[in-house]
């Protein structure tokens, strides 16, 4: 056998050592490749950096009133971007302590703390721990989905690097700063500093700025309202991190730990007794501008409400209807607690009010713990509290009886019995140190009430409360319940009656009708409408039907001048609810709503012309740019596109004659009528109410110069307000409460009297003319030729003839 030579001798380690080495080349070789590939197919399918450079995330929309308060914050987001100059140095180097330790070392990618992350991932077999800079948690939030794959993760590094070398260290952290999402609904430092500490970022202190760096970890975990104690460790941490490195000192870290935390939200105390007012800005603004620009657009809504009116609005409206449900008695007590319930019940009230104390004028639930002769004797969480019988008068006055009686309330029975441990709502009138407190017995109201105030010159919206409380019902009874106006329909009645040749000295008779129909089964129906007080009055001035509100004269007058021309009359000064046409309008018997009303009665309080009803003065968008305003000024070379003009709509639809004459008439209603209690006001003032046969509805709709307003009372599923419930008793207070109010800071002006109207003495008797030194004259006022031209001394007295309208120059 031949031999082998060396060449041909194969050692089995060279041959080892071979493929190591080509394993080794292509490991190199792929360990490069690869990379660039995955880089290269990759890079080709990730956003573009550049567009960061015109950051515009969602923020909120503003809602404000006339001053510039704001009433409402509109957001799914809730972001307010602040520049980086806003921030405190000390804000910024917690979160960077915190974060990102090497953020103004590196280039977007820290390649030791990857490398740490890596190998805690390794272990634990998936992502648990990340190891991205601020700069790949801003692209990671604002270029790329929140998946935890590493291929995100790789695509996070290439964008890092990418914005470095686009963008500053400090737009980097103005990015991070303002888009991060920091608990309880606040995205940025600035939302967070108001839904924590109630104050603007740059009022931070180094205590608050640590609380804020420790919540990107775990928002909820870390958040000061529901794990305060991991908040404070979380806290020591992050200053912990900031002395490290060498942002502050031992010294003013444990300063900033032993600061006692205020950890209160910035809460807008007006948002409930605006919803109503502010809810109807959000429909308007969804259904013309879309959900897209409302909630992430960061809108400013400048409206015509007024802050102060709108207050005492919400308020009037909830005492008068208070004030309603007392005078149909007490209903009796929530619940009757036995021992371990009352026990619960004080020590959860105690919790609740150790978060929020209660103040004066609060509504809050007591228990009833004994009576004397002249007090109940009530028990809050750990306070007690008394309750004068006189003042408990209205509920029986009420008796205290044992545990085990049954409770009952004068509004369905005879008397009001409470048994120890009646749970009860009641009213704090005083808090004294170390005594109990002063209490009034309270109950919630089943009736509704709705108040809207408008000025009628320009048609603005200033106060709009459409229930008692937003909170238990969203229904806006101003928007959108109709009901009757009852009485309150009677001046639209008479303005047409006036431009159909009607004075307001025209003398008509109220006596009895009778009205007949013969229905499909051939059986008569009859229908005799009556006065209020049941009574007939003869011969009554057209001035006095109205004051004293007589429905038989209102249908004499609808009857004479035609159902049809009425309805349309109406319908010209703002009624769009559809209109029964028959006798029964001038009776209100056609439902509508206080907007409704409201809208017709500014027609005479401006003078016969008709205006729309706004509550929307101007819409700005994030950049300052107006899209809508009621003000030409605000669009000098004319709206451009996607710019708005609104609210420019101004027509007369009666004439000022008119318009003058039903408003002196009104005047007369408050001075001489049915709406007495208006005269409180001491100013001008013209109004009238309404009341409904059958008591469901009450209203009172009136007005001074400067401003007009609308009450409305009822139950939602209709039924009689109560003995003597009527326009005057059940609505006109709030109206007062409110009108008084919300002018007292206006000059007292008298309504501006046309140039053509003419004033003549007038005998009240017969509606003639009388010699000027008669004593009983009263001074008339007329359209343009239509005075009466003879005298009553010239006349014979008339008799009580079933006419409709005394022609006195035909006797």
């Amino acid at each position: 056998m031949p031999k082998q030579t060396n060449s041909q001798k194969k050692s089995p380690l060279a041959t080892v050592v071979r493929i190591l080495l080509g394993l080794g080349v292509l490991g190199l070789l792929l360990a490069v490749i690869v990379p660039i590939g995955a880089y290269l197919y990759i890079s080709k399918s990730l956003p573009r950096v550049d567009t960061l450079a015109d950051y515009r995330p969602p923020i909120i929309t503003r809602v404000l009133s006339d001053d510039g308060t704001v009433i409402a914050e509109l957001f799914e987001e809730r972001r307010i971007i602040v520049p980086v100059s806003r921030m405190p140095k000390q804000l910024i180097q917690a979160f960077v302590a915190a974060e990102d330790s090497n953020f103004f070392k590196h280039k977007g990618i820290d390649t030791a703390s990857i490398l740490r992350a890596a190998l805690k991932n390794i272990k634990a077999g998936g992502i648990v721990q990340g190891g991205s800079t601020i700069t790949q948690q801003v692209a990671k939030s604002l270029l790329l989905t929140p998946e935890r794959k590493f291929k995100r993760k790789f695509k996070e590094a290439i964008l890092a690097y990418r914005m470095e070398k686009r963008l500053s260290k400090e737009e980097i952290l103005y990015l991070y700063l303002n888009q991060i999402f920091l608990g309880h609904g606040a995205y940025g430092v600035q939302a967070a500093a108001e839904n924590y500490f109630d104050k603007d970022v740059e009022n931070l202190t180094l205590a608050e700025c640590s609380i804020l760096a420790g919540l990107p970890k775990a928002p909820s975990r870390y958040s000061p309202y529901r794990n305060y104690e991991r908040a404070k460790d979380r806290q020591v941490y992050v200053l912990g991190r900031m002395v490290d490195e060498g942002f502050i000192t031992r010294e003013e870290s444990d300063q900033a730990k032993a600061e006692e935390l205020e950890i209160r939200p910035r809460i807008n105390q007006h948002i409930t007794d605006t919803a109503y007012f502010t809810e109807q800005v959000r429909r308007y603004l969804e259904d013309t501008y879309g959900k897209d620009l409302l909630y992430h657009g960061g809108l400013e809504v400048q409206t015509s409400m007024n802050l102060r009116m709108q207050l005492t609005a919400q308020a009037e409206v909830q005492a008068n209807l208070r004030a309603h449900d007392k005078r149909q008695g007490y209903r009796g007590p929530l619940a009757v607690l036995g021992l371990e319930e009352e026990a619960l019940f004080l020590r959860q009230q105690t919790e609740t009010f150790t978060e929020k104390r209660p103040v004066l004028n609060d509504v809050i639930e007591a228990v009833v713990t004994g009576s004397d002769k002249q007090s109940l004797h009530l028990r809050m969480a750990e306070q007690d509290g008394h309750i004068t019988l006189k003042s408990a008068n209205w509920a029986g006055p009420p008796q205290v009886v044992k545990r085990s009686a049954q409770a009952t309330g004068n509004a369905t029975g005879k008397a009001t019995h409470l048994p120890l441990g009646s749970k009860v709502q009641v009213r704090i009138i005083e808090m004294p140190q170390n005594f109990p407190w002063l209490l009034t017995l309270e109950q919630e109201p089943e009736a509704q009430g709705a108040l809207l105030a408008m000025d009628p010159h320009n048609g603005q919206i200033k106060a709009m409360v459409g229930g008692y409380d937003f909170r238990t019902s969203q229904f806006n009874r101003v928007l959108q319940a109709r009901r009757l106006p009852g009485s309150a329909m009677k001046p639209l009645i008479y303005a047409a009656a006036l431009d159909k040749g009607y004075t307001p000295a025209t003398m008509i008779l109220d006596t009895p009708l009778i009205f007949k129909e013969k229905l499909e089964n051939g059986k008569i129906k009859e229908w005799k409408p009556k006065n209020y007080s049941k009574r007939f009055y003869g011969p009554v001035p057209f001035r006095t039907a109205l004051a004293k509100s007589y429905n038989v004269i209102t249908i004499k007058i609808l009857e004479d001048i035609g159902v049809r021309y009425a309805a349309n009359y109406a319908r010209k000064l703002g009624i769009e609810s559809h209109l029964d046409e028959d006798l029964t309008l001038g009776l209100g018997s056609s439902a509508l709503t206080p907007m409704e009303l409201a809208h017709s009665y500014s027609v005479l309080a401006n003078g016969g012309v008709k205006v729309v009803p706004t509550y929307i003065n101007k819409i700005l968008d994030r950049d300052g740019k107006v899209i809508e305003s009621n003000d030409p000024a605000d669009f000098p070379a004319g709206p451009q596109d996607g710019q708005k003009l609104t609210g420019q709509l101004r027509s007369r639809v009666i004439s000022a004659e008119t318009a003058y004459l039903t408003t002196n008439i009104l005047e007369s209603v408050v001075q001489n009528g049915t709406g007495g209690r208006a005269k409180a006001l001491n100013r001008p003032a013209a109004g009238k109410t309404g009341t409904t046969n059958d008591l469901k509805d009450a209203w009172f709709v009136g007005y001074v110069q400067q401003l007009l307003a609308v009450t409305w009372v009822g139950y939602d599923q209709e039924r009689p307000l109560g003995k003597r419930e009527t326009g005057s008793l059940a609505a006109a207070p709030a109206w007062v409460a409110f009108m008084a109010e919300a002018t007292k800071d206006l000059p007292v002006k008298q309504f501006p009297v046309p140039d053509s109207i003419e004033f003549r003495p007038i005998d009240p008797l017969t509606g003639l003319l009388a010699p000027e030194d008669n004593p009983d004259i009263v001074i008339e006022a007329f359209a343009p030729n239509t005075a009466p031209v003879r005298y009553a001394m010239e006349e014979k007295t008339p008799e009580a003839k079933d006419f409709f309208r005394l022609d006195m120059d035909e006797l």
